[in-house]
């Protein structure tokens, strides 16, 4: 899955297949026309970053820059809406390296933000994040979608995660599509079984209604 989202990014270049963005191929676009329409947001591994987060997410405006710009008003203006859309403004004046877990990860987002695609892609994003902090992601990730009109694809394990959050969800196994569909469409198909060849029970959220999945265990 995260070969996946470094091939749509460009990251990863060659291999088998054909991949088109807005009816372009990913070849015919340019580094920067690449970075001004695509934003990728790796999974978090606490990698040392020696900047304050302002000039962390200023960084992220490299696409819109002419050489050795520092950025104008512009670009200034674009750094703080991405903090305030993820609730990251009181912490612009702090070094990334005093962060939390979360913290960070909704900071990543800032940045990806001010880059300014209409394409979002993100790898794990709540992992090793406590359970306050993965609701703080997923709610900026569906406003940036909702309010925003960002396309998100984020890779995930957390199956509940995805179930309530996503319009669709891909399903790979093996290299190959299992499944490209509406979450509900899935869970009454059976994917899950044959994704994973192990039994589920399902239930439905008690305040959204939507369907929550756990594996049967035999302990």
């Amino acid at each position: 899955k995260t070969t996946l989202l470094k091939c749509l990014d460009g990251i990863l270049r060659g291999g088998e297949g054909r991949i088109e963005v807005k009816g372009r191929h990913l070849s015919a676009y340019s580094s920067r026309e690449l970075a001004r329409l695509i934003s990728y947001v790796p999974p978090g591994d606490g990698t040392p970053i020696p900047f304050t987060v302002r000039e962390f997410v200023l960084l992220a405006r490299y696409p819109h820059l002419s050489p050795f710009s520092s950025g104008g008003k512009e670009d200034r203006e674009a750094v703080w809406a991405a903090l305030e859309a993820t609730g990251t403004g009181s912490l612009a004046d702090r070094y990334l390296d005093t962060l939390s877990g979360g913290e960070r990860q909704k900071v990543l987002i800032a940045a990806a933000l001010a880059q300014g695609g209409e394409i979002l892609l993100l790898d794990e994003p709540t992992a090793f994040l406590d359970p306050k902090h993965e609701e703080e992601v997923y709610r900026i990730l569906v406003q940036i979608n909702r309010e925003g009109g960002r396309t998100v694809i984020s890779v995930t394990h957390d199956l509940n995660h995805a179930l309530l959050v996503s319009k669709r969800i891909l399903a790979l196994k093996g290299g190959s599509v299992l499944f490209f569909g509406p979450p509900q469409i899935m869970v009454e198909q059976g994917i899950l079984e044959l994704a994973f060849e192990k039994s589920f029970r399902y239930l439905s959220h008690p305040d959204s209604g939507k369907v929550l999945v756990f594996p049967e265990w035999d302990l």
